[in-house]
């Protein structure tokens, strides 16, 4: 066995914890080839990579992807959580299970964000996504013998061409290439030696360019700080691995844009010196991993990446790690642990992952929407992407818009428009409702009421509105619904996606949603919610980990001083 590297000065310690390549990627192949995880399985993968039983096992029982039980003909997984709560799956998953209940060849399972909250109450057969309206048709093919001929396969009919879910190429305003012959431009200048590097840094500094994937790390800075590190290897990792109620745009901007993703990504590794790259992404994003897939090897093909990439003499290689699920892999520390082959926990901090992160080496960590947004700031400077902001705000951003809303899907726009005008773009509240509450920043977010419609949406703004711009994330709430109830969906998200590293977020999650799922069945509302609510709020915000624990009553408090200003 090959010895760990040496531990740097504030790292945890390593105890227990087996160097050597991760096992995930085999793992999800034997999952893949056979459907689940048999024993026999596990113990031949220990003798033959030469890692104890225990050590496997530890991993299979961490990751919910892993199945342990020999699989039905046909999964049907119904999401459960806040969008797909407000268009009725409640509802839909009762009458699901009665269609279903006794027979075995069918498993309804109700499970977290599938991230295609577009098309609310999202679900899968078979890990495909389908239509709601398309289930019943998914499930038959799925028999043995049923209609298709796939013989028990478990491919539903139109997994092939997605039946829709995977949407057609467009162009988005942060594209700075009218024609697909113009991609990849900055990408061969660099590696031509027709642009400078440290000119695209310079630019995302100027810009002010923040992460967006929930965090805003200033882009720049954490480029800077990573190129400046003399330790090597270095790494850069694209985290595509949203997955918290209400964020689909990540999973859209890979189907439509992936060659700016991959472009961002590259000059990423170009700026700060590393070779090597992995775009990690959750394991329900099967159609966008292909999409992705399909544009690294046609990235091959024109030699841009290779061992002389370009023709520059850089060796650049990026590759796809496939996530064995959960949440809590979308903080950078843990989603590193389950790259290294670990338990997906997250680390405490600092070190940070830009001075000691996969392997213990710099690693550039950055969203698919962070990456995607640097060609055009890198093709057409920091003026220009400044320019698309409105007022004092700067540049473009995404968001994903769901729940009670006429229009679900992703929108464009400049930075500091008006959560009125990205309602008003969503076709408004369903049905002509008023409106409640709206989560501005997906699941993490506080709620925000119909009397601050007019907020700019940006880091800064959001976060003076007592809310946050978090994942980019709108879920939209009609007047009427019981927003304590909404709020107790989202704890129970995060109860369930709980890693159980840390006391406070594991014990105290699930004991204040006992409470408050005890108080919702009495008929309580907001005006019963007690001091230990709001303790254990104040203890897991001040005492959790990471951010899970950090912001999951959040919500909930939320609700409580909305109740308050309108009681």
């Amino acid at each position: 066995m090959a010895e760990a590297p040496p531990r740097a000065p504030g790292v945890e310690a390593r105890a227990g914890k087996f160097p050597g390549p991760s096992l995930i990627p085999a793992l999800n192949a034997i999952q893949e080839r056979v459907g689940w995880l048999p024993r026999e399985e596990l113990v031949a993968l220990s003798r033959d990579v030469r890692r104890p039983l225990y050590e496997i096992e530890g991993l299979v029982s961490f990751y919910p992807h892993f199945r342990t039980d020999p699989p039905v003909k046909a999964e049907l997984r119904v999401c459960h959580d806040l969008s797909c709560w407000l268009r009725g799956a409640d509802e839909h998953i009762a009458a699901i299970k009665e269609r279903y209940g006794s027979d075995a060849d069918v498993e309804v399972v109700e499970g977290s964000c599938l991230g295609r909250c577009d098309i609310a109450p999202a679900c899968t057969v078979n890990e495909v996504p389908v239509p709601l309206t398309a289930a019943a048709a998914a499930v038959a093919a799925a028999r043995p013998g049923g209609p298709g001929g796939n013989g028990g396969t478990g491919s539903p009919p139109g997994s092939a061409d997605l039946g829709g879910i995977v949407p057609p190429e467009k162009i988005w305003p942060n594209d700075p290439y009218a024609a697909p012959d113009d991609r990849y431009a900055v990408l061969r200048d660099v590696l031509g030696g027709r642009l400078d590097v440290a000119t695209i840094i310079a630019a995302l500094k100027d810009t002010g360019l923040r992460g967006m994937g929930g965090a805003g790390f200033p882009a720049g800075r954490k480029w800077d700080l990573v190129a400046a590190q003399e330790t090597t290897p270095k790494y850069v990792i694209c985290n595509a691995d949203e997955s918290e109620p209400g964020t689909f745009k990540d999973r859209e901007i890979l189907a439509t844009q992936p060659h700016l993703v991959l472009e961002g990504m590259l000059l990423g590794m170009l700026a700060v010196g590393a070779e090597e790259g992995w775009v990690f992404i959750r394991h329900e994003y099967g159609p966008e991993e292909q999409v992705i897939r399909d544009e690294i090897e046609h990235l091959r093909e024109a030699g841009l990446i290779g061992p002389d990439a370009g023709g520059s003499g850089r060796r650049l290689s990026v590759e796809v790690f496939t996530s064995p699920g959960g949440y809590i892999l979308g903080e950078e520390s843990a989603l590193i642990e389950c790259m290294e082959g670990h338990r997906g926990e997250p680390r405490n901090k600092p070190p940070f992952p830009g001075t000691y992160g996969l392997h213990g080496k710099p690693t550039l960590m950055n969203s698919v929407e962070t990456f995607a947004h640097v060609p055009v700031i890198a093709a057409r400077g920091a003026p220009w992407w400044k320019a698309q902001g409105r007022g004092d705000h700067a540049g473009l951003k995404f968001f994903a818009v769901s729940g009670h809303v006429e229009r679900p899907g992703v929108y464009c726009v400049p930075m500091g428009t008006s959560a009125r005008e990205l309602l008003d773009l969503a076709g408004g509240v369903a049905g002509g409702q008023r409106l409640g509450a709206i989560q501005p920043g997906g699941a993490s977010s506080n709620f925000i009421g119909p009397d601050q419609l007019d907020v700019e949406l940006d880091f800064g703004t959001l976060q003076e509105a007592g809310s946050m711009l978090g994942s980019g994330a709108i879920v939209v709430m009609a007047e009427g619904t019981d927003l304590l109830a909404a709020a107790v969906n989202v704890l129970r998200f995060f109860r369930d996606e709980s890693c159980g590293k840390c006391v406070p977020c594991r014990v105290g999650s699930a004991k204040a949603h006992v409470i408050l799922d005890g108080l919702l069945g009495a008929g309580g509302g907001p005006a019963e919610v007690g001091g230990d609510v709001r303790d254990l709020a104040e203890v897991m915000r001040r005492t959790s980990i990471c951010g899970l624990g950090q912001v999951a009553l959040g919500p909930v408090m939320s609700v409580l001083r909305l109740a308050g200003d309108h009681g």
